[in-house]
């Protein structure tokens, strides 16, 4: 069964191939995406992110999500000598380079709390996916082309695992090097594979933002492999990319 929703204003989707109706456990999957989506939104005034942005809320006063994000975020910064970002130039909290994966890793634990063993979250590109379909031995995960939006980049096989990608040609030049201030240079694309789907996230934000020298980086901060695709059209991977074979 598959699930569509839209949620933080791009399409979600849920894949389970489990038997049986799982409806139950992907409308509670859901839940927990549109509770971060309530509560990180800079786009909606009732967020708590929009409340402390309006300095309406201290910071011994954040919620413990709220404290738990930021953390990853901050620690993503220190990483990355400061290009991966949590906050704008202007000071104001900014975290959509952890949320996203963080609230669909988090749905996907409720899917595996459930005793769901197959199945395929899908938040707007950034992919988790668990066990693989039957009579498959992974699931086959599209890397976009940055270029072509109708055509793929390649095509990843993978089970038990994440994947996100990272790039300017979906909304422009929002990735700033937090380094410099101004839109991250170098790379049109960043992909990268991790155990979760939070790593996976950050991961790919930060090596799009640090440029050419991301990927190595990423391998040492909890990346299993890195696709990038550079500005002047070479591909680069590093560690482990397991990719789907054509069909015969």
């Amino acid at each position: 069964m598959r699930v569509l929703e839209t949620v933080m204003g791009i399409p979600m989707s849920i894949d389970i191939r489990d038997a049986g109706d799982h409806r139950a456990s992907a409308d509670r999957a859901f839940a927990v995406l549109r509770e971060a989506d309530r509560r990180f939104s800079t786009y909606r005034a009732d967020s708590e992110v929009s409340a402390v942005n309006r300095g309406a809320i201290a910071p011994e006063d954040f919620s413990g999500p709220l404290r738990e994000v930021i953390g990853i975020g901050q620690r993503a910064a220190d990483a990355s000598g400061g290009a991966f970002r949590i906050r704008t130039a202007e000071g104001l909290l900014d975290l959509d380079g952890v949320v996203k994966g963080w609230a669909a890793a988090n749905a996907a634990a409720v899917l595996t709390a459930e005793g769901l063993r197959d199945f395929c979250l899908n938040a707007g590109g950034d992919v988790v996916v668990s066990g693989a379909p039957e009579g498959a031995g992974a699931w086959n995960v599209g890397i976009r082309s940055p270029s072509h939006p109708a055509t793929m980049l390649t095509v990843l096989a993978l089970s038990d695992a994440a994947v996100a990608t990272s790039g300017a040609y979906e909304r422009g030049e929002h990735i700033v090097d937090g380094r410099t201030g101004r839109a991250a240079t170098g790379l049109a694309s960043a992909t990268v594979v991790a155990a979760d789907l939070t790593t996976a996230d950050v991961l790919a934000t930060a090596v799009f933002a640090l440029g050419r020298d991301g990927a190595e980086w990423a391998l040492a901060h909890g990346a299993r492999g890195v696709l990038a695709l550079t500005d002047d059209g070479a591909l680069v991977g590093a560690g482990e990319l397991a990719f789907a074979r054509a069909a015969e």
